[in-house]
């Protein structure tokens, strides 16, 4: 009878290191989102530097920054009418301006994304509520959702000069493609409400005022609260 220790399969074995090799990944990156670590792009080009925290991993007042003008941009897009209702399209001038001041004051990898979930959920809040929720529409709801981490992606090595502006523009561009799609193929299936534009007379306006207005407000929103140069005593960011 053989009473000598077990011999683990070699397939049990590599399991094994693989599903730790998963949960090292996925706990390293739960930590880098919660820390929400410091954008050394942003930090030294933002025209609010000033304002925003000095320390490595983000604290409180940071995290409640970024949650607070997440709520302000669904509070826009909900409230504030710019009296250019004809312009399909205009609803991210009201969403990439709060959040790109919100990146301004928290210049902070996966701000984008903390933002963008804080204007979802405020978002619903007023649409259960009733409260003034005409203007989150299927498409002002993508533009929230969808800003924040776009931003976040095309600005991940944002270190000044004019790829940073187009990195602005980019995503405010793909933020406003994806909520052209999302209320193209809404008014294809029927579920706007009667009496709006025909989807075949609203596209053809729309795929241009979708693609300008998106190109316009990522880009000045860029140029407004972020600086085309680094600052001279800023070492440069690691890439």
């Amino acid at each position: 009878m053989n009473t000598g220790p077990r011999r683990t399969e070699p397939s049990q074995l590599s399991i094994g290191v693989s599903f730790v090799g998963v949960l090292t990944h996925v706990s390293a990156a739960t930590m880098s989102v919660s820390k929400l670590p410091r954008h050394p792009g942003l930090f030294a080009t933002t025209r609010l530097r000033i304002f925003a925290s000095e320390p490595l991993a983000a604290p409180l007042a940071d995290w409640l920054l970024l949650i607070s003008f997440g709520a302000i941009a669904a509070i826009c897009s909900a409230c504030l009418d710019l009296q250019i209702r004809r312009i399909p399209g205009h609803a991210i001038l009201r969403v990439v301006f709060p959040i790109a001041l919100g990146l301004a004051l928290v210049p902070r990898r996966n701000a984008g994304t903390v933002m963008g979930g804080s204007a979802l959920m405020t978002a619903m809040l007023l649409r259960i509520s009733g409260i003034r929720s005409e203007g989150l529409g299927f498409g002002a709801l993508t533009s929230l959702l969808a800003t924040g981490p776009l931003l976040d992606r095309t600005l991940r090595r944002a270190n000044g000069g004019w790829k940073q502006y187009a990195a602005f523009a980019i995503a405010g561009l793909s933020s406003n493609l994806l909520a052209l799609l999302t209320r193209g193929t809404a008014k294809w299936v029927g579920f706007e409400a009667p009496g709006r534009r025909p989807i075949g007379e609203w596209l053809m306006q729309a795929s241009v005022t979708y693609t300008l207005c998106g190109l316009a407000a990522g880009l000045i929103s860029g140029i407004v609260f972020f600086y085309a140069r680094r600052s001279a005593d800023e070492p440069s960011p690691e890439q």
